[in-house]
């Protein structure tokens, strides 16, 4: 019969937990930030449809002016600047998500169509949806004399 588990058992559980909802990012050697906040990865579903890839990246706190979709050479990079709004003068008490950047990146299949790929973002949830190519049509060459 296992035993219940202890306070610092749930502690570090609750821990654990929170860490694992944010993912700091390591910082490559021989780079420099520009900005002293946190940088995390921010954590995705990847569905797959039958006509596309959608991806919903959860980055609290980022509206539409500062997230950044980019891509290049098949590698989609998405960054965020996340803060906290309060109205008026009312300060947080205690706050699980820190304000911070995110960074990701993600190597696209030849599979996707990068010319139809559509951004949009809500609620601090950016979603993205990467279309498949269609499959190749049989296309009849014109063969030519000299």
């Amino acid at each position: 019969m296992p035993k219940p588990a202890s306070k610092a058992d749930t502690s570090r559980s609750k821990d654990l937990a929170t860490e694992a909802e944010r993912v700091p990012v390591t910082q490559a050697e021989g780079t420099e930030r520009t900005r002293d906040r946190a940088v995390y990865a921010p954590r995705v579903d990847i569905i797959e449809t039958e006509d596309a890839l959608e991806i919903f990246a959860d980055m609290a706190g980022v509206t539409k002016d500062s997230v950044e979709v980019t891509l290049e050479q098949r590698v989609l990079s998405i960054r965020g600047h996340g803060d906290i709004s309060l109205s008026g003068d009312l300060a947080p008490l205690y706050l699980e998500y820190q304000p911070g950047d995110y960074e990701r990146t993600f190597t696209l299949p030849d599979a996707v169509d990068p010319a139809g790929i559509e951004a949009k973002v809500r609620s601090g949830v950016l979603h993205l949806r990467l279309p498949k190519t269609g499959p190749a049509k049989r296309q009849r060459i014109e063969v030519r004399s000299d």
